[in-house]
């Protein structure tokens, strides 16, 4: 793990921070092709502004990332970039997204980001399980929802239709 303390000219730092963003309206685009590009991307634009990435993980829906940021670079600062350049080179690989997301919104507005300190191991660790402990929970559902428009579903609600009609 990155237990080690990074040095500038006059200051020693190991800043570490959990952060979560999501697509627009959340929409389930990160898998397959995209997913692969996305990560080359994140990882791309993390390297040019000197942040290590710790861990990292593309879900269907949000990207977990545990990163370390030195600390010229705020962390607002650094997502706007990351998000903003992500989005514009994903517009630039694959042409077909910009009608999904019109005006160029890949990513929504806001972000979710903590500090972490020395139990970067409990996070990390957190970040790598999330999707199996996901695809777990959806196994564990047992609710199924019918069709509304299946006939006897269409027949029951001409029959409550007609129930309270005659009230």
């Amino acid at each position: 793990m990155a237990n080690k303390a990074n040095s500038l000219a006059h200051t020693k730092w190991m800043c570490k921070y959990h952060i979560i963003f999501t697509p627009k309206y959340r929409r389930k685009v990160i898998y397959n092709q995209y997913r692969k590009d996305l990560g080359e991307i994140l990882r791309e634009l993390c390297r040019y502004k000197h942040v290590e990435i710790i861990e990292g993980h593309l879900m269907r829906d949000h990207v977990h990332m545990l990163v370390m940021i030195p600390p010229s670079l705020s962390v607002s600062a650094f997502m706007g970039y990351l998000k903003g350049k992500s989005a514009l080179m994903m517009f630039d690989r694959h042409a077909n997204l910009k009608y999904k997301f019109g005006n160029r919104h890949f990513w929504s507005e806001g972000y979710y980001v903590s500090t972490v300190e020395l139990n970067d191991a409990t996070v990390a660790k957190y970040i790598r399980e999330q999707e199996m402990h996901d695809i777990a929970m959806d196994k564990m559902s047992v609710k199924e929802y019918a069709n509304p428009f299946s006939e006897a579903e269409q027949q029951a609600y001409k029959q409550e239709k007609a129930r309270r009609k005659n009230k």
